[in-house]
């Protein structure tokens, strides 16, 4: 689209939005920036929308907000919400869009595991009295020394699987969970047990989709544009260091060997972050897996577009779809 139709549709008498003639009457000047590929463009809104928070932009303004689960390093391991990933050997799962779907995904574990809830720093040799969650048997008390650390590490082990969306038995245990209190017409609790696998899915599902790519030291494709030529991104540790579009009939090869050569340089993150946000990797994931695109270089093991989040897929689209399906959830919005 020509940027000066869509800057002079804004001062039509067809634009009726309030925010938008607000908008208009602020705005000083248009500066465009020129992009090589529709990638480059999205990517680019992303950042500036990141960068200078817009008060008429609402989305992606925030992308620092993302919040990750975090399995602890201690001799009894807990889940812990935390804004940031830490070089500490803990494990992580994320990003998640909000606290309270993180939350979500920790009651969603705590559901089917004894996996212990209190903050304090427990000491296998400093013994001290049984919470209400042991008492209730949700808990299966370290604090008391009931439960050595090699007996509590068998359910870190667990709940870490389930984090990573796998231990097939624990997610059927939260699906029959819910099953079984739609079944005696406590729909608001099997309502709560839906949304909690919902955000522990989803959270699972993009980590396997983010991480690898953000293990990928640099990675070419490309794919035919609509002049005929290649569109050609060079993406680094899951963010997009460039991008270049060659001529109708051109050798493309030299035009991959410039953009590698002057495309940002971007360190490694910390597993499983990536070095963009995700909001950025997705949409490079996105522009990979569309038709078309051909891997020309990569630096490393090729895992992505990631297939192993296929089976996690499969879980999430029938519990989305049970609001329609499950007697008692027609209201649910």
């Amino acid at each position: 689209m020509s940027i000066r139709t869509r800057v002079r549709s804004y001062f039509t008498a067809s634009e009726h939005r309030r925010r938008m003639g607000e908008m208009v009457r602020l705005a000083e000047s248009v500066s465009p920036v020129v992009c090589a590929t529709t990638l480059e463009a999205e990517v680019r809104e992303l950042r500036l929308i990141a960068q200078h928070k817009p008060r008429y932009n609402r989305r992606s303004r925030h992308p620092e907000k993302a919040l990750w689960v975090k399995l602890t390093v201690e001799p009894f391991p807990r889940l812990s919400v935390v804004r940031s990933v830490a070089d500490d050997g803990a494990r992580y799962v994320g990003p998640f869009g909000s606290r309270q779907s993180a939350e979500a995904a920790v009651a969603a574990v705590h559901e089917v595991l004894p996996l212990r809830q209190c903050v304090e720093r427990l000491s296998p040799k400093r013994p001290r009295s049984a919470c209400v969650l042991a008492e209730m048997g949700r808990c299966g008390a370290p604090c008391t020394g009931a439960q050595g650390v090699d007996e509590y590490a068998e359910v870190v082990e667990r709940a870490a699987q389930l984090l990573s969306g796998g231990t097939r038995d624990l997610l059927d245990a939260l699906q029959e969970r819910m099953a079984t209190l739609s079944a005696v017409q406590r729909f608001e609790d099997a309502q709560v047990v839906r949304d909690r696998l919902v955000a522990l899915v989803r959270g699972a599902t993009r980590s396997q989709r983010l991480d690898p790519l953000a293990r990928i030291p640099e990675l070419v494709a490309a794919r035919r544009s609509v002049t005929g030529g290649w569109e050609v991104v060079c993406v680094r540790h899951g963010r997009l260091a460039g991008s270049t579009t060659s001529p109708r009939g051109a050798d493309p090869m030299p035009y991959i060997a410039a953009l590698r050569a002057s495309a940002e340089v971007v360190a490694a993150p910390l597993a499983p972050a990536t070095a963009a946000t995700a909001e950025e990797s997705e949409k490079v994931l996105r522009w990979l897996e569309s038709p078309g695109v051909r891997v020309v270089e990569v630096d490393g093991p090729w895992t992505c577009p990631v297939a192993g989040a296929a089976a996690v897929r499969e879980e999430l689209e029938p519990l989305e779809a049970s609001r329609r399906r499950t007697a008692g959830f027609a209201g649910v919005r």
